[in-house]
């Protein structure tokens, strides 16, 4: 071969080398990146913020075994609870778009044993990034209350199931069509989120609480709009410390008339959170209240009590013991936790209704989390209920999830 055509050869080689090494670093996120949260954003759902160009592509799966205690109170399952994949693409340094598709219980088709499971766009959203001070979104976004709402990645809190507060008071996953404002304010250890978007639909209501009047952008009715705000602060004097507090504010009677009546059915939806994790060291607590306007008429309407407040709080507290038993292992840790809840979604009903006191809840939940890869964790957990009137069996859950 001459020396001509060894080095058309080589540069052909050198371009294809080149090209090769940019769609593998458009198309994944590089392995030695550090999954990090982005925006209020779980790390798995951060990754688009770290590509340089082009495509992203992350994840997340969880499922459990469940026994109830005692035996003869009711049905052990198991399920295949959720695989989520996220898919961003980074058109610019300034424009991005990011998606979350979840897939619950394994299937859509209903099954001798249960009912379908389901799809469903977590997020669909547009950022487009000015300033550490502001920058925007618009799309389904997720409503920035409490601390499962956006990152809830399994990883990333303790027990088989999220926290029940997180799930009745504040109705995680909670997401509502809209657009708004983020950034850092003043300093850059000042965060806040703030959107205007659909709101919920009181025809959903029920006495365990305003989850069912969730719209998640499935052709929302949108009379009438919501406001919402987060503001955490984590100090950079204090590492593993976060402070902060959000609400939530609409008419959610989307301009129905509920017993005869034209109603404002104004939802307020408050919460304060405290996080610290440091040196092994977990513990996270946070109290949500909440009131509703027209209880009333929307109790008549639906011929059941409908709160007018509502309120709920935890405590959770964890450490981690493989820095003691295993010093080599760096990567894996061992944390047992345990979590204490009381919420009740009828703290207050309309004169003329009788609370149901089966909702009042108190939750022990007590178990271990073991992390061979930071990636990946399996959970072992017992949960305990105690029931303002009735009684709600106790259960053992057996459980593993990933992120990628």
């Amino acid at each position: 071969m001459s020396a001509a055509a060894e080095t058309e050869t080589a540069r052909k080689v050198d371009v294809l080398t080149e090209e090769v090494a940019q769609l593998k670093e458009n198309i994944f996120l590089p392995e030695n990146k550090e999954l990090k949260s982005f925006y209020g954003l779980g790390p798995a759902a951060s990754k688009v913020y770290q590509v340089k160009r082009g495509l992203s592509l992350g994840g997340y799966g969880e499922g459990f075994y469940s026994k109830v205690l005692p035996d003869d109170e009711g049905t052990d399952n198991a399920d295949a609870l959720r695989f989520v994949l996220y898919t961003g693409y980074k058109f610019t340094d300034r424009i991005i778009m990011n998606t979350e598709l979840e897939f619950e219980h394994a299937t859509t088709n209903a099954t001798v044993s249960s009912s379908g499971g389901s799809v469903s766009l977590e997020f669909g959203y547009l950022d487009f990034l000015g300033w550490d001070w502001l920058n925007a979104r618009a799309g389904l976004v997720l409503m920035p209350l409490g601390f499962i709402n956006e990152i809830h990645e399994p990883v990333y809190f303790f027990g088989n199931f999220r926290p029940e507060v997180e799930r009745v008071i504040i109705p995680s996953t909670w997401r509502e069509l809209g657009t708004g404002i983020f950034g850092n304010l003043w300093h850059p250890d000042l965060e806040y989120r703030t959107y205007v978007s659909t709101s919920l639909n009181a025809e959903g209501f029920g006495p365990s609480g305003i989850r069912g009047g969730r719209q998640s952008g499935n052709r929302a009715i949108a009379e009438d709009l919501a406001w919402s705000a987060r503001l955490d602060y984590t100090p950079n004097q204090v590492p593993g410390l976060l402070v902060g507090m959000s609400t939530f504010m609409g008419d959610t009677s989307q301009d129905e008339r509920f017993a005869g009546e034209n109603v404002s059915a104004l939802l307020r939806l408050s919460d304060f959170h405290l996080q610290y994790n440091w040196n092994g060291i977990w513990f996270r607590g946070l109290y949500a209240f909440g009131s509703l306007n027209d209880a009333e008429q929307i109790s008549q309407q639906l011929k059941e009590p409908i709160g007018s407040q509502f309120y709920g709080y935890y405590l959770e507290a964890a450490y981690d013991f493989m820095p003691i038993f295993f010093p080599d292992l760096p990567t894996q840790s061992l944390q047992p936790f345990f979590r204490y809840e009381r919420y009740n979604p009828q703290q207050r009903v309309p004169a003329g209704f009788r609370p149901d006191e089966s909702q009042d809840t108190q939750l022990f939940t007590a178990g271990i989390s073991y992390k061979p890869h930071p990636q990946v964790v399996l959970k072992l957990d017992y949960r305990n209920f105690t029931l303002g009137e009735g009684e709600r069996p106790a259960d053992v859950n057996i459980g593993l999830g990933f992120i990628f």
